[in-house]
């Protein structure tokens, strides 16, 4: 695997999930140019640094031996391959702070270093909250892949930090720095809210959660054909979102014990306070992880999972594929996982090869709702 070699380290980083002969890195030159713009402004070893979605924690490696460092990001993955990574390269693994998204960060900060998410909601929500912890004199920079930078970016970071500058392309990458000026406290958007008819309930949406406008036509379409039992099942929806599918099958399922899990800690935050504002004290589980990595195997009944197709800015079913796996070895013997899909993903054939057998439920031109038996 490459090294990222920069005035700060070498390092050698992996990403998360781990793949076999793995065709991407774990930084680009968007990392390298943050990081050569930190060591031009010459930081002090009790520098306060703020990281912002270090995809998998090439900043802060970088960083960690040379100022006092916080991540926060939204991805558990990130936060997977950041601690993966600090032990990888023989660095304490307390010397970078890790808060959720789903947090609030706390400053004072010198620096803050910003790795422009794909989610331009996330970037508002984490400079909304930037107000009131940036030290005096402190800069705000924003990296990215030109190709992923859009306008809207820069746009943002005036209208929260103040004036901004854009650097040259550098490796097709660019720099977007903000002067901090005195702007009143703003107030966030977030999270948004929008109500379902069937089943009736209003749900909430933290500023990353997937469709959080309105719910997703995969979702929709798979609504209607969730399996219901009088049965005490536990069962797990995988890649929960906002909890939609969890909370509409709980609704028709009154003894089943459900768990909610998504690498992405403000779904898993969303999910948690629709179901209570649903269902009420009914216990559930709600876990920010890889997936159901860390379940028990032959421990659930029943998945549901409405797979990604994408990480990050990386498009392709290696997600899919990989929670299929993880749910194959959770399920009991004789436990189901269903899903729905985009009809030209052709999961029906990858099902196939894991599990015993795999029948259409429903479909329409867009989607199919597959069940999948161990």
């Amino acid at each position: 695997m490459p090294i990222l070699d920069t005035p700060f380290a070498q390092l050698d980083l992996i990403r998360q999930p781990e793949m076999a002969n793995e065709p991407l890195q774990a930084f680009d030159a968007a990392d390298e140019y943050l990081l050569a713009r930190t060591h031009e402004l010459g930081l002090q070893p009790g520098s306060r640094v703020l990281l912002l979605n270090d995809g998998f924690g090439a900043l802060a490696c970088s960083l960690a031996a040379h100022c006092r460092v916080t991540s926060s990001g939204d991805s558990h993955l990130g936060h997977l391959a950041l601690q993966k990574n600090l032990v990888r390269n023989s660095l304490a693994a307390d010397s970078v702070g890790f808060i959720p998204a789903s947090e609030s960060v706390e400053g004072p900060f010198d620096l803050v270093l910003i790795r422009v998410p794909k989610t331009l909601a996330l970037l508002e929500e984490q400079l909304i909250r930037l107000h009131g912890q940036l030290a005096p004199g402190a800069q705000v920079i924003a990296g990215a892949m030109i190709k992923h930078l859009p306008r809207a970016a820069g746009e943002l970071l005036e209208q929260y930090i103040g004036p901004l500058q854009a650097s040259l392309a550098v490796k097709k990458a660019r720099l977007l720095t903000a002067t901090p000026t005195s702007k009143p406290a703003p107030v966030s958007p977030y999270p948004t809210r929008y109500r379902l008819d069937k089943p009736s309930i209003e749900l909430r949406n933290h500023a990353n959660v997937f469709c959080r406008e309105g719910l997703d036509i995969g979702t929709r379409a798979f609504l209607p054909h969730l399996p219901k039992s009088l049965a005490p099942q536990r069962v797990a929806d995988l890649g929960c979102g906002n909890g939609v599918l969890a909370i509409a099958f709980a609704l028709g399922n009154p003894e089943a014990e459900l768990t909610l899990v998504d690498e992405s800690y403000m779904a898993v935050q969303s999910a948690e306070e629709n179901w209570h504002a649903a269902l009420g004290a009914r216990p559930a589980i709600f876990r920010a992880a890889d997936g159901l990595a860390g379940q028990e195997p032959d421990s659930l009944d029943l998945v549901l999972c409405n797979p990604p197709f994408h990480q990050q800015q990386v498009v392709g079913d290696f997600l899919a594929w990989r929670m299929f796996q993880q749910a194959r070895a959770a399920l009991v013997t004789g436990g189901e996982l269903w899903i729905v899909g985009n009809r030209h993903l052709g999961y029906h054939a990858k099902l196939a090869r894991l599990f015993r057998g795999v029948e259409q439920i429903a479909a329409n031109p867009k989607f199919v709702v597959l069940k999948a038996s161990k």
